[in-house]
């Protein structure tokens, strides 16, 4: 799949920067415009290993295991915990979460099995990551429109907040028939003060975080994804030191630093092509294509925020990324900006590529959650979509709210 859209890129931009009057020295700036975001990228898995190292993980998924009556109750625990370990570890956090309720409910009918965890464990990590500075995809909105991450971040929390209290509910409803009884569990006793403990301090660390980011960013005038990206390791460095973990968090640091570096290929090579596509793109009657009907809408808003988001889940169906949709829409947002509030464009680019998480048929999320539970794709896609439709179109209307 990278490789394909990594050529495309690659092709159609060598025929578009004919076209324009770039001189082949400018093609490395060209290359590298997106470097930003690969230094970041290769940056997360320390953040990732400090967690680890704390053994949050492990404490998290055992409020899953508490016997509760119904799988009604389960899915809004569920959500909660894959989300609160999603900001952290990102996609670890939905093998850690299936996993244990894969193991809890395989008393259950395979086919209800598989819809709660599809649902409840995907649909978590998707609303973590829509405020998480650790999000590529944020990160790549904010680069997009230039925003500041504390002016987007209440909204964001806003849509993150509403959008699981509403799929909480449905879920409550949805699966309360369902008499859940974990005997596995029932003998060993929790102690719930030190979850909430653990808990507690994760959230913390969390707000630190952001607290320094932004503190950092305003202080010296730093762009966001700059900021992020070298708070990263000085901070789970600090963070394992007062924790008294700091040879564990570097022994399982370095092994997991150089296993991600060491396989960001695709990354590394979707986005170089992307960054040559986009930049050769500028100037061009070619985004015309695009830019022309969007344009067109500037007149209703509400039409261009549905445009994207649609646009988002359709391309995310045949495999492409969103991260590279972001790219495509790069350009056009730049002309955007003249109608719309920067703000507004940045929220429906973020809610519409996160929300493509949970139903990019192809994508990396739903393709080990496929490999994990044994079934099709397309069955995590179609149980998704109404919950993509929902996430985007909460996106869209506090998008409009805001213009």
């Amino acid at each position: 799949m990278f490789k394909i859209l990594s050529g495309t890129f690659i092709l159609a931009g060598a025929l578009l920067f004919a076209s324009t009057d770039f001189s082949l020295r400018q093609i490395p700036a060209i290359l590298t415009s997106n470097m930003p975001l690969l230094t970041l990228l290769a940056m997360l898995p320390w953040m990732t290993s400090v967690v680890k190292s704390g053994r949050f993980d492990r404490d998290l998924k055992q409020v899953m295991e508490v016997n509760v009556k119904d799988l009604g109750k389960l899915y809004p625990r569920s959500s909660i915990i894959t989300l609160v370990m999603a900001a952290f570890l990102n996609l670890t956090s939905t093998t850690i979460a299936q996993d244990v309720l894969k193991k809890n409910l395989k008393t259950f009918d395979k086919k209800v099995r598989n819809s709660f965890i599809n649902t409840t464990t995907l649909r978590g990590y998707s609303l973590a990551l829509l405020w998480s500075p650790l999000e590529i995809l944020l990160a790549a909105s904010i680069f997009a429109t230039g925003v500041d991450y504390l002016d987007l971040l209440p909204w964001l929390l806003l849509i993150s907040g509403v959008t699981l209290l509403v799929d909480s509910i449905w879920g409550r409803y949805q699966y309360r028939k369902y008499t859940y009884n974990h005997v596995a569990c029932a003998g060993q006793p929790i102690d719930m003060k030190k979850l909430i403990k653990k808990l507690l301090h994760l959230i913390s660390a969390l707000a630190l975080f952001l607290t320094l980011v932004v503190s950092l960013g305003n202080l010296f005038n730093l762009e966001f994804i700059f900021t992020v990206t070298v708070l990263i390791l000085p901070f789970s460095l600090a963070w394992s030191v007062l924790m008294k973990r700091f040879r564990r968090f570097w022994v399982i640091g370095w092994e997991t630093w150089k296993e991600k570096t060491n396989s960001m290929q695709n990354f590394i090579v979707l986005f170089i092509s992307l960054a040559f596509f986009a930049n050769s793109s500028n100037g061009t009657s070619f985004l015309d294509v695009i830019q022309e009907p969007l344009v067109g809408m500037a007149d209703k808003p509400w039409m261009v925020m549905i445009t994207i988001q649609l646009l988002f889940i359709f391309l995310s169906m045949f495999g492409i990324h969103p991260v590279a949709t972001i790219g495509i829409l790069s350009s056009v947002v730049s002309t955007l900006i003249a109608f719309m509030n920067p703000i507004s464009l940045a929220i429906i680019l973020v809610t519409s590529s996160i929300s493509t998480l949970t139903v990019g048929t192809y994508g990396l999320v739903v393709t080990l959650t496929s490999a994990n539970m044994n079934q099709s794709p397309y069955n995590i896609t179609l149980q998704n979509m109404p919950f993509a439709l929902l996430f985007g179109g909460i996106g869209s209307i506090t998008a409009y709210m805001l213009l």
